[in-house]
């Protein structure tokens, strides 16, 4: 990557006010990274994280997969990883096997961070090497070696880059085969320019890329058919609306799966997916997406690409995928039943 002066006056402002001119949490001047979810629905880990980096937290949306038991074991990646707060957290569920990287940009983010750590793996008990937090940049990570990550999350970051296309393309190299990232992030529902303003580009507003761009940058890097997991309407920002803007901003997680080939539309190959069961914090229900929550037992008919990424992925040996029968054409009625009884129900798009 070629960095220009932009890119560079851009990186230095982003790194002199999360490193200088942002103390803590409550000095950010918008509510976009204000976010507390993470905190919330994973309390009892945070509790273990050394006060320093949890009063420097920033964040849109919650970057830890749902299915925390299917994490064990796991190599995962942070993009933009802060203070550390949510690799700390998404380390602990990786369980005395998994390793956790961390990379960011700004030295004293990472100084905070590795403060920090090094009490928390304390405090867990795994071996202090498993996390590692390391000076880089979220458009190359030249310091990952391709396919060698199983989970890349980020937690509104990627909004901040110049080149977010090349985030895409770089999450794309280093994941493993069957890989996985889960993001939240900010988008607008149309192209905007605020990048006159530096608060709003340093608070994740100015620079927040319009939503089905970031779709094709997913398609143009390889990620067909990536999922919305959740997303949350911004409340009105009175900075923005002064200037006559009526953009709108939602905070968004993505779920998308290094699946070769997957197909451009929702494709009916006759395939129904039963969730086991078998993930212990949650063995009622199993959340893919947003569109698809599975029900133990029940089996649930899906298209061939929702069958790939629950049959070829980490998910595997918690939801039993039949195999295709043939191709029946574009997958129809996905949210209405399709068989008599209610003993299969549409789960696909």
């Amino acid at each position: 990557m070629i960095v220009d002066q932009e890119t560079k006056d851009l990186r230095a402002w982003l790194s002199d006010y999360y490193g200088r001119q942002i103390s803590k949490t409550k000095d950010l001047v918008t509510n976009a990274c204000c976010d507390v979810k993470t905190m919330q629905e994973n309390a009892a880990v945070a509790e273990l994280i050394p006060a320093i980096a949890k009063d420097r937290y920033f964040g849109c949306g919650s970057p830890i997969p749902n299915d925390r038991a299917a994490l064990q074991g796991l190599t995962a990646l942070d993009l933009g990883c802060g203070t550390g707060v949510d690799a700390m957290i998404l380390r602990y569920y990786l369980g005395p096997t998994g390793r956790m990287i961390g990379i960011d940009m700004t030295d004293a983010q990472l100084e905070t961070a590795n403060a920090a750590r090094r009490e928390f793996m304390q405090r867990v008990g795994f071996s202090a090497d498993s996390l590692e937090f390391r000076k880089d940049f979220i458009e190359t990570a030249d310091s990952i070696p391709d396919e060698s990550v199983d989970l890349v999350v980020s937690n509104c970051v990627i909004n901040l880059s110049p080149r977010k296309d090349l985030v895409f393309q770089t999450i794309r190299r280093i994941l493993k085969p069957g890989g996985e990232f889960f993001i939240s992030d900010i988008v607008a529902d149309r192209r905007i320019d605020l990048s006159d303003d530096p608060v709003l580009v340093a608070e994740c507003l100015g620079l927040a890329p319009y939503i089905n761009d970031v779709r094709d940058w997913m398609d143009n890097s390889g990620f067909y058919d990536t999922r919305i997991y959740s997303q949350r309407l911004l409340p009105e920002n009175d900075r923005i609306t002064s200037r006559g803007e009526a953009a709108r901003f939602i905070s968004l997680t993505w779920r998308g799966f290094k699946l070769d080939e997957l197909d451009r539309r929702c494709e009916d190959y006759g395939q129904a997916a039963t969730y086991k069961g078998s993930l212990v914090d949650s063995p009622a229900f199993f959340r893919l997406d947003e569109g698809h929550i599975f029900e133990s037992g029940r089996p649930a008919l899906v298209c061939r690409n929702t069958a790939r990424m629950l049959a070829e992925t980490r998910l595997a040996r918690h939801v039993d995928v039949t195999a295709p029968i043939k191709h029946f054409g574009l997958f129809q009625n996905c949210s209405a039943a399709t068989a008599s009884g209610g003993a299969i129900v549409s789960a696909c798009c």
